[in-house]
């Protein structure tokens, strides 16, 4: 009892020194980008899960130096689902070819759950905590071309639920290929490996965007496709398509 309640102190001290950092950096940032978006299906930032319904994103980013906060929306239209996650990220690495990124982000989400109390069925509403860490190299082959590896490691905050996953990313990065003048393509198709709870699985992943030199609406889309796996509760495969608007 004592170790768990010194390591929720740690956790809550982490958090409050983090929160004090990322409101310096939103009041003094240099850099404000960000999109929003709507699609058929919002995915997770772990692409093996969806809604499997429509959802609006949000992602934006407040930048000094090597710091930045991003604060990670994504609802369903009616709020039954959603998730809200607020990543803290650091740069000691960003000139040259290779970069290094990482960051924490305390993170929510919420869901419905049909339950039968007294004969009847019952619909509740559960929320569940996590927090996260990351880690991403990457090295620029050239303008054009990138490859890197993500690496999350996340933490549920309840006792029951998910309680450890490993998630590891292997990305090619192709950026800025023209179709004309004015239009673009990039592309990242990607292997994964997942681990929640001592069960494993291997994906493929590909996320596209055609996006106009004039205009700040962009169609993007990501397919997920299983490979193998033992963890229970996502498709086979999943897709959707998405009208991003970048602000900045």
């Amino acid at each position: 009892m004592r170790n768990h309640k010194s390591i929720k102190q740690f956790i809550q001290i982490t958090l409050v020194i983090f929160l004090v950092c990322g409101l310096n950096t939103i009041i003094y940032a240099q850099t404000y980008t960000g999109n929003l978006g709507i699609t058929n299906n919002g995915f997770s930032i772990v692409p093996t899960f969806s809604f499997n319904s429509p959802a609006i994103t949000s992602q934006m980013s407040w930048k000094k130096h090597n710091l930045s906060v991003e604060p990670d929306i994504r609802l369903a239209p009616d709020l039954t689902k959603g998730s809200m996650l607020l990543w803290f990220r650091y740069m000691p690495i960003q000139e040259g070819k290779f970069s290094l990124r990482t960051g924490m982000h305390p993170a929510a989400n919420w869901f419905p759950k049909n339950i039968v109390e007294n004969g009847k069925d019952v619909k509740l509403y559960q929320l569940r905590r996590f927090l996260a860490w990351e880690l991403v190299p990457n090295f620029k082959i050239n303008k054009n071309l990138n490859l890197g590896v993500y690496y999350l490691q996340s933490n549920g905050l309840q006792k029951d639920g998910l309680q450890t996953s490993h998630f590891v990313n292997l990305y090619l990065g192709v950026s800025n290929i023209a179709f004309n003048d004015q239009l673009n393509l990039s592309l990242t198709p990607a292997v994964y490996y997942l681990n929640i709870d001592k069960k494993a699985g291997t994906y493929f992943t590909a996320n596209g965007s055609i996006s106009h030199k004039k205009f700040p609406f962009s169609l993007q889309s990501t397919i997920n496709k299983t490979l193998e796996t033992e963890i229970t509760g996502g498709k086979d495969f999943l897709w959707n398509i998405a009208l991003v608007y970048k602000i900045k």
